[in-house]
């Protein structure tokens, strides 16, 4: 059985968030990790491999330190390592995201394509979907849980106050939410070996079957008119007065504005 995980790796945003000049994420100047629900994904199918010795590899398209998050994915555990960087495709909204991890994809055997719900930087949950869509394939999003049974999965997809329990034949994919579970830690072995195996490099030419129109900034149809790291607020109302009086402003305010 194969496994592929799409990760990706996002901005930290404890280091803060920086932009370029045309509105997209300085993805180089930011410390950055992996994205939670795509790990929760990579745990999901570390799991599936502990339990049936399945083949995982790990998939992302980024800059080259991208490299680091797909390393620290082979400590946890995966096979194999697949990094997608090129220039040109530089600056990709969802559509064109998906449009060349596919491309990516259908260079590798896979039963089973594992992302995670939503990366935290974008919070569009398209992508995974999108691939499905790219690729013909069937698509269970939200997973809470998933197990395997044969040639099928079987998930509890989140939803409001109850679940789904859905079944379906692979090849499919999965979108995964960070609550599936607790991802494992590297091992110290794991590190060693993960520096020790290669990461598959591919580029634009190495991708069959995709549109350049479909690739980068200029194929990315969602364009940004304006990005900014912080929501300034005014200054509000200043007031001087006494207690008394201040007690009496505050409980006229909160009846005009309906609060009592």
């Amino acid at each position: 059985m194969n496994i592929v995980v799409c990760i990706k790796q996002v901005p930290d945003t404890k280091g803060g968030v920086k932009f370029n000049p045309d509105g997209t994420l300085d993805r180089a100047a930011m410390l950055a990790i992996m994205n939670p629900d795509d790990k929760a994904g990579l745990e999901a199918a570390l799991r599936i491999k502990d339990e049936t010795g399945a083949k995982v590899t790990v998939v992302t398209m980024g800059l080259p330190k991208a490299d680091d998050m797909l390393r620290e994915a082979l400590a946890m555990g995966a096979d194999e390592a697949v990094l997608i960087t090129d220039r040109r495709l530089g600056g990709a909204d969802t559509w064109a995201t998906s449009s060349t991890i596919a491309a990516g994809l259908r260079n590798i055997d896979y039963d089973l394509i594992i992302t995670g719900r939503q990366a935290i930087d974008g919070d569009t949950a398209q992508v995974g979907p999108q691939i499905a869509e790219h690729l013909g394939l069937p698509v269970i999003s939200y997973a809470e849980n998933i197990k395997v049974e044969g040639d099928s999965v079987v998930v509890q997809r989140q939803y409001e106050d109850r679940y789904h329990e859905i079944k379906a034949k692979m090849p499919c994919l999965i979108t995964a939410l960070s609550e599936l579970n607790e991802p494992r830690y590297m091992t110290p072995g794991g590190i060693f070996d993960a520096f020790d195996k290669e990461v598959t490099v591919w580029g634009r030419d190495d991708l069959k079957d995709l549109d350049d129109a479909n690739i980068g900034l200029a194929g990315s149809p969602t364009k940004i008119a304006k990005a900014s790291d912080k929501v300034r607020k005014g200054a509000g109302e200043k007031v001087a007065l006494d207690p008394k009086e201040s007690v009496e402003y505050i409980v006229g305010k909160l009846k005009e504005k309906h609060v009592i």
